[in-house]
């Protein structure tokens, strides 16, 4: 699973990051999303000012695709609580995209991070579409549909 979150500026400006991690929260009402501060400036400069994210989770073996949106975020350091979601979610992103070829380097490339470079971002999703290509592209997911 690959997941990259997106948000926007007072000016509806777009704003994009990859997500080095997720977890959905113990509540089963909330995700956190965990981020490389060093990379995503922009994006939590706009869920600082304003609150609203989407999160884009995408299988890159099948395409399938999920969007989730949601406002009112909670902004955190990650911690070493925090390693265990976050080495889960390296090895599946790992082993799904070396099905597609690619070497453990490159998944090491683009996830690792000191951990105090990271935050988590945690919010309740408000809204769910399916993004895979087809022709349900962009349907609003009923409730509770995975």
């Amino acid at each position: 699973m690959s997941a990259n979150v997106a948000s926007c500026d007072d000016a509806h400006r777009p704003h994009l990051t990859r997500a080095i991690g997720f977890r959905l929260e113990p509540d089963q009402r909330q995700l956190t999303v965990f981020l490389a501060q060093s990379t995503s400036a922009a994006v939590l400069a706009d869920l600082r000012a304003n609150g609203r994210i989407a999160v884009v989770f995408s299988e890159p073996s099948t395409h399938r695709t999920l969007q989730v949106k949601g406002a009112e975020v909670f902004i955190a350091p990650a911690l070493a609580d925090d390693l265990a979601a976050l080495h889960a979610y390296w090895q599946a992103f790992t082993e799904e995209i070396g099905t597609l070829g690619f070497a453990p380097r490159v998944a090491r490339t683009m996830l690792s991070y000191p951990l105090e470079d990271i935050v988590g971002v945690r919010f309740a999703p408000q809204t769910g579409f399916d993004q895979t290509p087809g022709p349900r592209a962009g349907e609003v997911l009923a409730s509770g549909a995975s």
